[in-house]
């Protein structure tokens, strides 16, 4: 699959893919949508890329004027990936890249709040429950009015969902062979 930035600063340059088969890269078809419902609120937001993988929604959202992403993921090749999009698209300056185990980060002492965490791990691992979970018991990652967006196949969200309790889905996308799911802060009755 052929990754490239869709829009903004950036548009038009060629992403480094991560070798093998450990990531799901988003496709441009997805990814255009995805930023078109999000459409200006992306400007002077902030972002977790959660499971970072190439790093293609993250780049996407600062070449579309986000402030900030922080990048992470466990494996050192998509670190590797990342660190090359981000440096070859410009944005070395707007973001913070970590070789990091999301679940214990998730676990951790908010350092900073997100606007949007973006959450697309390896398929069929159940992981985007695990997460979503762990960041509905420590909703400081999270800003007030913040989304949290999950990318997965069609068949996992059919075999499991996450017992919420402070998030709550608001909507669901599907893109081919991707799902997002959309997720907010319960509102107040």
């Amino acid at each position: 699959m052929s990754l490239r930035v869709i829009a903004g600063s950036a548009k038009g340059r060629k992403l480094k893919s991560v070798p093998g088969d450990t990531t799901r890269p988003i496709t441009d078809r997805a990814k255009e949508s995805l930023f078109n419902i999000l459409g200006g609120d992306v400007i002077a937001s902030n972002w977790w890329d959660l499971f970072g993988g190439t790093g293609a929604v993250g780049i996407e959202a600062l070449s579309r004027g986000a402030s900030f992403v922080r990048f992470s993921d466990l494996n050192r090749a998509p670190i590797e990936t990342i660190k090359h999009n981000v440096e070859h698209c410009g944005f070395d300056s707007e973001a913070d890249i970590r070789r990091a185990d999301a679940f214990v980060y998730l676990s951790a002492e908010p350092d900073r709040t997100f606007e949007y965490i973006y959450i697309a791990p390896p398929q069929f691992h159940e992981m985007w429950v695990q997460a979503l979970e762990l960041l509905d018991d420590n909703l400081g990652w999270l800003a007030e009015d913040g989304w949290v967006i999950v990318q997965i196949a069609p068949g996992e969200y059919k075999r499991s969902s996450p017992a919420l309790r402070n998030l709550e889905e608001f909507d669901q996308r599907k893109y081919g062979s991707t799902l997002l799911v959309f997720n907010q802060r319960k509102q107040s009755p």
